[in-house]
């Protein structure tokens, strides 16, 4: 019987096998994307199993559309809708099911979808399947307008971007979002890694730009990055909402989110925006002292490039030793391997932390000169 023995090895040839690995839980963590350092706070934990301890039931034990709506879902997207301005909400498992949402269901026969080049895998994934889909360059508005221009589709026209992207940490300019208003565009907004991170009270890209959502914009948020939880939500008009909960699969078949989750995610959320500043301040301070090692990011994501993936495992192997755990990034993921830090609060001395990585990672460029 063939077996997949001969991909595994070509895989570890090539520096490209990956594996599960439980690491010490005294590491300074930089490689994930609890950016507000929400997922090791106890007190709210157990704030969100007080709030579960009083509902009937705490498991939703089917679909949303079956009888797996609870009504910890209902106030989570309401205060959603409240606080972002959406007409309508709804909770969805993860983001790579919201983004299997969006694009199979929105995407009709006659529309054309327009997509980031660097877009989301979720998203590609379904997109690339899709004859109707057109990619532009990344964050290229000059592109987009001339693919615009160019494709006149019978239907809707959809443009599909990210708040941050994830592997590089750009911001979307804001001429890309002026386009998709002036074609009248339903904008597919992707804001896992811009909502909790940016913008004056960390509303995201749009409160970034001063912005409000218009009858055509969707929203693509999470809870597994700054809001320190797990599952997705979408907002958008009611109408689109009703249309997801018709037509998108992973809605329909997928038993609902997870009820802890939901409180959980309630519970950060309340902890952030009833008074966003120390987290805003903290934040503009973790950039100002990567900007000081000559690094820039206006998000909470800094790429540094390696030459090959060797050394940047190497890297990866020194920081762990030196009590700092960062993301080593590798094609497929990107084109080019990276060490992917992510600016993320500490449970302790998170500016001291943060000062003493950027000072490992410069002496590892001076003395592998590989970077």
């Amino acid at each position: 019987m063939p077996s997949y023995a001969f991909e595994l090895k070509a895989l570890k040839r090539a520096g490209l096998h990956r594996e599960r690995r439980l690491y010490p839980p005294n590491l300074a963590d930089f490689a994930s994307n609890d950016y507000l350092g929400l997922g090791g706070r106890k007190d709210l934990l157990q704030k969100a199993f007080n709030l579960l301890q009083g509902q009937h039931p705490h498991a939703p034990k089917a679909s949303m559309l079956v009888n797996g709506y609870h009504p910890l879902h209902h106030e989570l997207e309401s205060y959603l809708c409240q606080l972002l301005g959406f007409g309508a909400c709804v909770l969805v498992g993860s983001g790579f099911l919201g983004n299997v949402a969006l694009i199979e269901a929105l995407v009709r026969p006659n529309d054309v979808l327009f997509m980031d080049a660097h877009y989301h895998a979720s998203g590609q994934f379904i997109a690339k399947k899709s004859k109707n889909t057109i990619f532009f360059q990344h964050n290229d508005s000059k592109d987009l307008q001339a693919k615009l221009a160019q494709h006149k589709p019978k239907g809707r026209v959809l443009i599909a971007i990210e708040g941050v992207y994830s592997m590089d940490g750009h911001i979307v300019p804001l001429e890309i979002l002026e386009c998709a208003r002036e074609h009248n565009a339903h904008l597919i907004l992707d804001e896992a890694h811009s909502l909790g991170t940016i913008g004056a009270n960390l509303k995201g890209v749009l409160e970034h730009y001063n912005l409000k959502p218009t009858e055509t914009t969707i929203i693509l948020g999470t809870f597994s990055k700054a809001y320190g939880s797990y599952g997705a939500f979408i907002g958008a008009s009611p109408e689109i909402i009703d249309f997801l909960c018709n037509r998108a699969k992973s809605i329909i078949y997928t038993t609902s989110l997870s009820v802890l989750d939901t409180a959980l995610s309630l519970v950060n959320m309340e902890e952030v925006y009833q008074d966003s500043s120390p987290f805003v301040a903290l934040l503009e301070q973790m950039r100002g002292c990567v900007g000081g090692f000559g690094w820039q990011t206006k998000s909470c994501i800094l790429t540094l490039p390696f030459a090959n993936i060797q050394s940047l495992l190497e890297a990866q192997e020194n920081l762990l030793k030196e009590g700092f755990i960062c993301g080593a990034i590798r094609p497929p993921t990107t084109e080019k391997p990276l060490l992917r830090v992510g600016l993320n609060v500490q449970p302790t001395n998170t500016m001291g932390l943060l000062k003493n990585l950027c000072g490992r990672l410069q002496e590892l460029i001076c003395r592998s000169g590989h970077l």
